[in-house]
């Protein structure tokens, strides 16, 4: 029998945080509360998936890079703080050909008018992601699995 096609779950930096770190941005969640459901919902769409998150940018490519090679399905990534400001995990998405798909807990766009809110409505991943989901809390990885799964 043949592996189920497998995505990648991609979390960026102070994900590890979830639950804890302002939650009445980001919902009370936690990473593993998130991965748990992923894990049933992939199931379900006769996916397999592989959650990693890392502090570190380099890690992210890598692991872009890691996709690509394993043939995944999709990435879903969470980039975080580097959705707003790394040129090198732009470059990364836009050179695999492994589809993207960028995921916000919160919605960028509805930020606060404040230096670092207005600084948080632009994605340098944006451009180079097949997709982007936004503003649904951690519902919103699922919604990401979906698409992927229609892919």
């Amino acid at each position: 029998m043949a592996a189920p096609p497998l995505v990648y779950v991609l979390n960026g930096p102070n994900l590890n945080l979830l639950g804890l770190r302002e939650p009445e941005i980001y919902g009370a969640d936690t990473l593993d509360d998130i991965a748990g459901r992923l894990e049933d919902k992939a199931k379900a769409l006769g996916l397999a998936i592989d959650l990693r998150q890392s502090n570190h940018e380099g890690h992210l490519i890598d692991w872009l890079h890691e996709a690509q090679a394993e043939k995944a399905k999709a990435v879903l990534l969470n980039a975080g703080g580097f959705s707003h400001t790394s040129v090198a995990l732009h470059d990364a998405v836009k050179a695999v050909a492994v589809p993207v798909i960028e995921v916000h807990l919160s919605n960028p766009q509805a930020r606060g008018a404040d230096v670092v809110g207005a600084f948080r409505r632009r994605s340098l991943i944006a451009s180079a992601a097949r997709g982007t989901i936004a503003g649904f809390g951690a519902l919103g990885y699922e919604l990401a699995l979906d698409a992927a799964a229609r892919l």
